[in-house]
């Protein structure tokens, strides 16, 4: 399969402290790839060196065969990151939010905003409802509803996902997971970092297991779910 994204020996970090060391992964074109693995494994640093929030202090990452330039380039060539802590406007509404992430396309000149956000209010009714609703009083399902609206009124191509699932009741979780699955069959091209081992094995194609800063198994979601040491690491006993 064609890969859109991929990451070759990636060493980033902040300052003098190198965090990731030399991470490589592959991202095919339509499928969704997990990187699991515990807290302070460095998996927020690997997105944020991908998107070029961070100086890439080693290694390459090509998206669409190409040297992954600024984070602006990325985003008007259709990559996005919904971030851990979701960065909404909170005085802003529902809909203003929504009409952000739409900004890199208008400028473009495409003028496809009202369809788009048809969509996002198909997938998600309860953002139809508080559309005129200010973002700051949403709950925090909501919330990640709103970041991940607001993320495919670009259009995306590549969708980078960090801890979807964070603070969020197991209900949320399961139909935040469930509109995951709709959109990688919809054809979308899906990164996602996620502490839910179990969840993030079970929506994604194949996933890596990020441990301090290093790639320490990879292979497909349905054989790591299987594995050994992830399950006795990560899954607890199998039931």
């Amino acid at each position: 399969m064609t890969a859109l994204l991929r990451v070759d020996r990636l060493h980033a970090g902040y300052g003098k402290v190198e965090v990731l060391h030399g991470v490589s992964l592959v991202v095919p074109e339509g499928c969704m790839v997990a990187i699991v693995g515990p807290n302070g494994a460095g998996k927020t640093t690997l997105l944020s060196a991908i998107m070029g929030l961070l100086p890439r202090i080693g290694g390459h990452v090509l998206y669409c065969d190409e040297p992954a330039g600024s984070t602006e380039a990325l985003v008007a060539s259709g990559a996005v990151l919904v971030p851990e802590r979701r960065a909404l406007f909170a005085d802003m509404s529902v809909e203003d939010n929504l009409l952000l992430g739409a900004y890199t396309r208008r400028r473009a000149g495409n003028r496809d905003t009202s369809a788009s956000m048809r969509d996002v209010f198909t997938t998600f009714p309860r953002l139809e409802e508080r559309r005129r609703q200010l973002a700051g009083t949403l709950s925090g399902g909501e919330r990640q509803m709103l970041a991940l609206g607001r993320a495919l009124m670009a259009r995306p191509r590549l969708l980078l996902l960090d801890e979807p699932s964070l603070g969020l009741a197991p209900m949320i979780v399961r139909a935040i997971f469930r509109v995951l699955a709709d959109l990688r069959a919809s054809g979308l091209s899906i990164l996602l970092v996620e502490q839910n081992v179990r969840a993030a094995l079970q929506v994604s194609d194949y996933g890596y297991v990020l441990e301090m800063g290093a790639i320490v198994t990879e292979g497909r979601s349905s054989d790591l779910a299987n594995d050994a040491r992830v399950i006795a690491t990560y899954l607890g006993a199998r039931r």
